[in-house]
C-alpha cells in the first residue's frame, strides 16, 4: 500500500506505530489495529479541544457490589440507587472493576471481557450506561496470575505465550521505581524453563509486555468490547509503568505517552463523545505530562488535592493547599482536572512530594493513625520502605485536627472538604463511602489482611434504607452532599473549565474566585480552615455594585459591600451574582 493512498486516520495511528514499534511493518499493523477496532480508516476525527463535559458534570465512584440487596445482582441494586436517589446529583458512575479477579478487589484481572457473575452481567452495564456515563477501567499494566493468558504463558501457548514482561534479574533493575515493597520479579516455571516474571504491584499481578504488538491488539479489542456496551469514560489503571526498560527509572517512559496518544486516537475516532483519564499517582508536576499537548488524557486524577487538603483541615493552615492551586496550570480547553478526596485507595502521600515538609508528613501520618487510619509503604530506589498512602475512610481522617485530636466538628470538616472539591476546576467525583460517611471498616482489614479494605466497605440495603431514614451522622451527609451537588450543577461559574483565581485572604481562609466562561457569573468560594471564627472584609472581595450577591450554601444575600463577613468554624460560602435564575 502507499502511503499517497493512506487515509488521515491511518496515517496518524502509523504515526504512533512507528514511534512504539520502530522495528516493524507499521503499515501493516495499523491496518490489524482498525480491524480490531472494528473502525473504518476513513473515519473522521472529532473536532480538536472540544470540551465533552460541563458543570452539571458530577461522578460516582464506586465498587459494582458496594451496595447488595438480597437475591438481587449488586449491578441491578446499584443502578436502582442512583437513578432513584442520585439523578439530580450525578451524571455519572464510575465502575471500578467488575470482572472475574483473584485479588486486589478487582486489579487483578482474570478476564476482561466477562462481567463478574457474582455482580452481574453484561446487559446491567449497558443498562447503566443508558441513564448515567459509564466510567470503566482498563487495568492494562498488568493482569492477574490465574488468568488463562497467563496460564497460555507458563504453556508456551497462545493467546498468551509473549505477553508478559520478563526481565533477567542479574540485569541492573536498581533504578525502577516501586509502588510496593514486594519483590519486583517473581520466579516462574514455564514449558521454556525458569522465566522471571515482571510485577510492579504484586505476585499475582504480572505486567503485561506491550513491546509485543499482540498485545496491543488484544487491549484494543477489549476496548472495542467495551465501547459496544456503552463504556465511554476509560480510566487507564496505572498507566504511568506500561513501558519497562531495565536500567531506567521504568515510569513515565516516551513510550508509555505514545501509547496514551493511540488509544486516545482510536477511541475518540470510535465514539467522540469518549473521555480518556489517566490514573497516575505521581508527583504532581510529572502527572500534568499526561495532558501531552492536548492528545493524551482529557482528565488527570489531581492526586495532589487529597493530602494537601485533608492536611490543611486537620492543621488549620491553607498555606500548602494554596502554594499548590496557585502553581496549577489551567486546563486548556478539550481537557480539564479530576478532583476527588477519598477513593477506592488510600490518601497518595507521593503527590506531596515537593509540598510538604518531612516533618509536616509525618504529622499528618501520626494524626491519621490517631484516627484508626493504617498506613502503606513502597520500596525506595535506595532499599528502604516509606510510607506510600494513607489508608482510612475521609470520615474518620475528619474526625479531628492534629493539635487536639478528635473534636465535634467532624461533620463540618467533612462537609468543607466537599466543598472545595465541588468548587475547584474540573469534574468532581464522589467516593460513595463518602457520600454515606461510612466509618473505618476494620473487621474487613482483618479479613482481608489488606489496609486499602479499610475504605471499601459492602453496604447491605436493608442496614443502608434503615441509617438513611434515622437521626444519623450517615444521613446527614448524604442529605447535604445530595444538596450541594444540586446546587454545584447549576452554576455556570463551576464549568470545569471556567476561570479560576486563588485569593489571598490569609493561611486560615482559603478562597478562590470562579468565573463562567461567559463572564456573566462571578463566584467566590471561601472557606474557613480552622476551628476558630474567621472573618473577613467583603469590600476585599471587590463585589460588583449593581448586583445582588448571595451564599449559595446559606441563602444569606449580602446587601452591605463593605461590611465584615464571619465564617464559623469550617464553614464556607459559595458568594456568587447569579443565584437567582440558578436556584
Amino acid at each position: 500500500m502507499e502511503n499517497a493512498s493512506l487515509s488521515f486516520l491511518e496515517q496518524r495511528l502509523i504515526a504512533h506505530l512507528q514511534v512504539i514499534y520502530p522495528n516493524l511493518d507499521t503499515i501493516n499493523l495499523a491496518q490489524r489495529c482498525l480491524a480490531a477496532f472494528h473502525l473504518d480508516p476513513k473515519t473522521e476525527s472529532p473536532p480538536p479541544n472540544s470540551n465533552i463535559w460541563d458543570q452539571s458534570d458530577i461522578m460516582l465512584i464506586t465498587y459494582a457490589d458496594s451496595l447488595r440487596d438480597q437475591d438481587e445482582a449488586p449491578l441491578e441494586t446499584l443502578h436502582k440507587f442512583v437513578k432513584s436517589k442520585l439523578s439530580e446529583s450525578i451524571s455519572a458512575v464510575h465502575l471500578l472493576p467488575f470482572f472475574p479477579y483473584s485479588s486486589d478487589d478487582g486489579f487483578s484481572v482474570m478476564d476482561y471481557t466477562t462481567v463478574n457473575p457474582s455482580c452481574g452481567n453484561w446487559d446491567h452495564v449497558s443498562n447503566l450506561a443508558q441513564d448515567f456515563k459509564v466510567m470503566g477501567d482498563l487495568v492494562i499494566n498488568h493482569c492477574s496470575s490465574r488468568s488463562l493468558w497467563f496460564e497460555n504463558y507458563k504453556a508456551g501457548v497462545h493467546p498468551g505465550a509473549n505477553f508478559f514482561y520478563e526481565a533477567d534479574p542479574n540485569s541492573d533493575l536498581s533504578a525502577v521505581v516501586r509502588p510496593r515493597t514486594s519483590p519486583l520479579l517473581r520466579e516462574v516455571q514455564t514449558a521454556n524453563g525458569e522465566k522471571h516474571v515482571w510485577c510492579t504491584f504484586s505476585h499475582d499481578q504480572v505486567d503485561l509486555n506491550f513491546e509485543q504488538p499482540e498485545v496491543l491488539l488484544e487491549i484494543l479489542g477489549i476496548i472495542r468490547l467495551y465501547l459496544e456496551k456503552g463504556i465511554r469514560w476509560f480510566r487507564l489503571d496505572a498507566v504511568a509503568f506500561l513501558w519497562k526498560v531495565p536500567g531506567t527509572s521504568s515510569i513515565n517512559l516516551p513510550q508509555t505517552h505514545e501509547i496514551i496518544r493511540l488509544l486516545r486516537l482510536m477511541i475518540e475516532h470510535y465514539a467522540p463523545d469518549s473521555v480518556i483519564i489517566t490514573e497516575t499517582n505521581i508527583p504532581n508536576q510529572e502527572n500534568l505530562t499526561y495532558f501531552g499537548n492536548g492528545n493524551e488524557a482529557h482528565l488527570i486524577y489531581n492526586f495532589s488535592l487529597p493530602p494537601l487538603l485533608i492536611n490543611s483541615l486537620v492543621t488549620g493552615n491553607s498555606s500548602h493547599l494554596k502554594q499548590w492551586l496557585m502553581s496549577m496550570p489551567p486546563a486548556q480547553q478539550g481537557t480539564t482536572y479530576l478532583n476527588f478526596v477519598a477513593s477506592h485507595d488510600g490518601i497518595g502521600l507521593r503527590p506531596t512530594e515537593g509540598l510538604l515538609s518531612e516533618w509536616e508528613l509525618e504529622t499528618l501520618i501520626n494524626t491519621m493513625k490517631r484516627f484508626g487510619g493504617k498506613i502503606s509503604s513502597r520500596t525506595t530506589l535506595e532499599g528502604v520502605a516509606k510510607p506510600y498512602e494513607i489508608n482510612i475512610s475521609l470520615w474518620n481522617a475528619m474526625a479531628g485536627t492534629a493539635h487536639q485530636g478528635p473534636d465535634q466538628w467532624q461533620f463540618a470538616r467533612f462537609f468543607s472538604a466537599a466543598g472545595v472539591m465541588m468548587a475547584l476546576e474540573g469534574v468532581p467525583a464522589i467516593y460513595i463511602h463518602s457520600l454515606f460517611g461510612t466509618e473505618n471498616d476494620l473487621e474487613r482489614v482483618d479479613n482481608t489482611g489488606h489496609y486499602r479494605s479499610i475504605n471499601r466497605h459492602i453496604w447491605e440495603m436493608d442496614e443502608l434504607n434503615h441509617e438513611l431514614e434515622s437521626p444519623t451522622h450517615h444521613k446527614k451527609v448524604f442529605e447535604s452532599i445530595s444538596k450541594l451537588a444540586k446546587i454545584r450543577r447549576a452554576q455556570p461559574a463551576f464549568h470545569p473549565n471556567a476561570t479560576q483565581y486563588t485569593l489571598h485572604m490569609g493561611e486560615h481562609l482559603f478562597a478562590f474566585w470562579r468565573q463562567s466562561l461567559d463572564r456573566k457569573q462571578s463566584l467566590f468560594a471561601i472557606y474557613n480552615m480552622t476551628d476558630q471564627p474567621q472573618d473577613f472584609n467583603l469590600f476585599e472581595l471587590n463585589l460588583i455594585a449593581t448586583d445582588e450577591w448571595v451564599d449559595l450554601i446559606s441563602d444569606t444575600v449580602y446587601e452591605d459591600h463593605l461590611s465584615k463577613a464571619v465564617l464559623m468554624p469550617y464553614q464556607f460560602v459559595w458568594l456568587t451574582n447569579r443565584s437567582g435564575a440558578n436556584r
